[in-house]
């Protein structure tokens, strides 16, 4: 905004105005923002997915271990410990934006070994069943890392963003020469900075939705309703 500012003053100042077709500079501009806002919403709705199918599965998995009538007290708390800690640590990863997932696999395979342990209490059949909803559990949270860490590509954002910077620079004295020199001033600004207003604020949009998980964009995911204990 500021840039858009100083570059009518100093076309202005300077009496500099030239004609430019704006059409194909709207377009390499406007079309890779909407481009990359609609792929970072969509990387937002499958998170939705897979974190509801994360969910799921470790619903399931303690339903199974609760209706085992063969355990004890003791270990249902055991196990429900375990759950809960991988959906604490699945949360907490998530919203760092950690590349590391040494803590969360850790905590993962403390169900196997929970049920290697207590083999002789856990028929073949509800092994089974548990094995299958944990396949889901580990989808959901792969999908959710490759989410987290790999993004919409970064050179496509850098050239947006590069083009939004040098847009005044053409805009300005192209704006001067449409609506004349002896017109009022305050028109150009206003038509200079509003559309460098636009231009930023999509940018920051998409910037904002580029990280749905970590709780400081508007449209973030609430990763609260998702834990196991909500």
């Amino acid at each position: 905004m500021f840039l858009a500012i100083i570059v009518t003053y100093l076309a202005y100042r300077f009496n500099i105005h030239f004609y430019v077709d704006l059409t194909m500079l709207s377009i390499a501009i406007i079309f890779p923002l909407v481009f990359t806002i609609r792929g970072s919403f969509r990387r937002r709705e499958k998170a939705l997915q897979h974190l509801s199918k994360f969910r799921s599965a470790l619903k399931t998995v303690h339903y199974f271990i609760m209706s085992n009538q063969e355990l004890s007290e003791a270990n249902k708390q055991e196990m429900t410990r375990i759950l809960i800690n991988i959906s604490e640590q699945n949360m907490k990863h998530l919203k760092n934006n950690d590349d590391n997932t040494k803590d969360l696999d850790e905590i993962i395979d403390k169900v196997l070994k929970f049920i290697v342990a207590n083999d002789q209490l856990i028929s073949k059949r509800l092994k089974d069943r548990t094995f299958r909803f944990m396949k889901d559990l580990h989808e959901s949270i792969e999908n959710l890392h490759a989410i987290n860490t790999h993004r919409t590509p970064i050179s496509l954002k850098a050239y947006c963003l590069v083009f939004i910077y040098i847009f005044p620079l053409i805009y300005a004295p192209t704006i001067i020469s449409e609506v004349g020199l002896e017109s009022n001033h305050g028109i150009t600004y206003f038509i200079v900075i509003l559309t460098q207003f636009i231009l930023i604020s999509l940018y920051n949009i998409q910037d904002q939705l580029e990280y749905p998980f970590d709780d400081i964009g508007l449209d973030d995911i609430n990763l609260d309703n998702f834990k196991l204990d909500r």
